[in-house]
């Protein structure tokens, strides 16, 4: 992913991106040789503290076998995009694609012991329903006689890219148009496009405190 300086994402703002509830992504593996990669689409659980990301997925998954021969893996998170025809842009022949787009580089290591994919359930249960969390026990009900059918994946966060692709370049002027053009139209996603192109350009508005 070509990221440049001005569409660059901080660790604070991809963050708070991905904690707005943005938890499912593309998981990429190599494939064999002569064969593409591995695409997997998943939920995912971050634990960015710890530098990790959990997730499961069926033991049939053809990830599974790329993974054991290359541990690399790349897991993408992208939201919040739109196009921008060129004449919102000034530039009647140069349209743009608005994203936000964050990309893990990480280890992969398999978890197949029952223990762990008990774990790595319940704390993904724990995330995606916090109304109702189960707590999930080898050979107990009523998760517990599936774990045989699913294998845990654990990601160790190697590198994190993140881009916010929202006409940082231009003037200040020009990217609040674009927010404004974004309204108008309103339809797809727009409307979290727009709420990006907002945020970023209140942040470069912003006067810049003086060194003390």
């Amino acid at each position: 992913m070509l990221i440049r300086p001005w569409d660059r994402g901080s660790e604070a703002e991809w963050r708070a991106w991905l904690a707005e509830g943005r938890d499912f992504g593309l998981l990429a593996a190599n494939g064999p040789a002569g064969q593409g990669p591995v695409l997997v689409p998943t939920h995912f659980l971050l634990d960015a503290d710890a530098g990790e990301i959990l997730l499961h997925l069926a033991a049939p998954n053809p990830v599974w076998a790329a993974l054991r021969a290359d541990p690399h893996a790349t897991l993408a998170v992208t939201d919040d995009y739109a196009y921008a025809p060129g004449y919102w842009r000034d530039e009647p022949h140069t349209p743009t694609s608005l994203y936000a787009s964050v990309h893990f580089d990480c280890t992969a290591e398999i978890v197949e012991d029952a223990a762990g994919k008990a774990e790595i359930l319940t704390r993904q249960l724990a995330r995606l329903q916090p109304e109702a969390p189960l707590g999930v026990t080898p050979g107990a009900a009523p998760f517990g006689p599936l774990l045989g059918g699913l294998r845990g994946l654990r990601l160790t966060i190697r590198e994190v890219r993140a881009k916010f692709k929202y006409d940082d370049k231009k003037p200040v002027g020009q990217q609040a148009a674009l927010a404004d053009r974004l309204a108008e139209r309103a339809t797809g996603l727009d409307a979290g496009a727009r709420t990006q192109v907002l945020r970023r350009n209140a942040l470069r508005a912003a006067p810049r405190e003086s060194p003390a």
